[in-house]
């Protein structure tokens, strides 16, 4: 595998504060395209960052997320970054942190000890992780501090950081299927456009699709389609901001027919040009079509 050069490899390490945000900003990477290895040894992140250069793909954009209690975890993070630096590499280290009542706080309320409390309290906990990564805080280029931020801000700071706008956009995926088939798990929205004409008792239609001009035109030409695609075009507008707001990176708008064939794909592939028309970033899939 030739791979890539190192300095083409985006690496992003991720350390700070038990209790501070580190699977928040792992999973905010993840949405914005990073291959996430989480509680990675400091000793392996050397072996990690040639791993993801020679790997290329997928793991050309790779962030690892450190955790003191890793045995492996050491406080030279300053040392590890400084030889990452010597073999090619550019990492961002990105420390999360939080006040010490903020700490507390969450780690009752889910009823958990500090990794590094012992036998004593969660205060001491904190105050010893604290010690151990003062070096690793001063080494940082981004530090987040959590105190005032919820999980979808905390989110949204990340992927501001390090996501940009594609990234960050919600994609629609416009799904056909036959309610005979059964209906789609994953879909967030179902629409029903049994209530058109099937060309299906159209003899010269029968053998042809939704993708077919000729299928299209019948379905989309008939009362009501027009409005209906308008409808729910206007209805998946009016939510997307809200649900980038609360997190979500892919909404699935299911549209049925009997089988899948006919008016749920003219009606998909038509739904979904409408919303890139809109500026959203959909396209139109069909499961059942060439199922019967």
């Amino acid at each position: 595998m030739a791979g890539q050069p190192a300095e083409e490899t985006s690496l992003v390490v991720v350390t700070g504060l038990s209790g501070g945000g580190r699977s928040t900003v792992a999973r905010a990477l993840e949405n914005v395209g990073y291959y996430v290895v989480d509680n990675l040894p400091q000793a392996l992140l050397l072996d990690m960052a040639e791993l993801a250069s020679k790997a290329g793909g997928a793991a050309r954009r790779t962030a690892m997320v450190l955790d003191v209690r890793s045995r492996a975890f050491s406080t030279d993070l300053a040392g590890a970054i400084r030889e990452l630096k010597e073999r090619g590499f550019s990492p961002r280290v990105v420390f999360v942190d939080a006040d010490d009542e903020v700490l507390i706080r969450r780690f009752e309320s889910v009823r958990r000890s500090h990794p590094l409390q012992g036998e004593g309290r969660l205060a001491d906990g904190i105050a010893n992780e604290r010690a151990l990564l003062e070096e690793a805080r001063d080494q940082a280029d981004v530090i987040i501090d959590t105190s005032h931020l919820n999980v979808n801000q905390l989110r949204r700071r990340v992927e501001e950081l390090f996501g940009g706008e594609d990234a960050r956009q919600l994609r629609v995926t416009v799904l056909s299927f036959g309610f005979k088939y059964g209906l789609p798990p994953d879909a967030d929205f179902v629409l029903d456009a049994r209530f058109l004409p099937n060309p299906y008792w159209v003899p010269e239609l029968r053998e042809h699709t939704g993708r077919e001009e000729a299928v299209s035109s019948y379905v989309l030409g008939q009362e009501g389609a027009d409005a209906f695609v308008s409808a729910y075009a206007d209805l998946v507008n009016a939510t997307t901001a809200g649900f980038e707001r609360e997190g979500k990176r892919y909404l699935t708008v299911a549209v049925g027919c009997t089988g899948g064939k006919h008016r749920s794909v003219a009606i998909a592939e038509e739904l979904s040009g409408r919303l890139r028309q809109s500026g959203l970033s959909a396209n139109a899939q069909h499961r059942d079509l060439g199922r019967e």
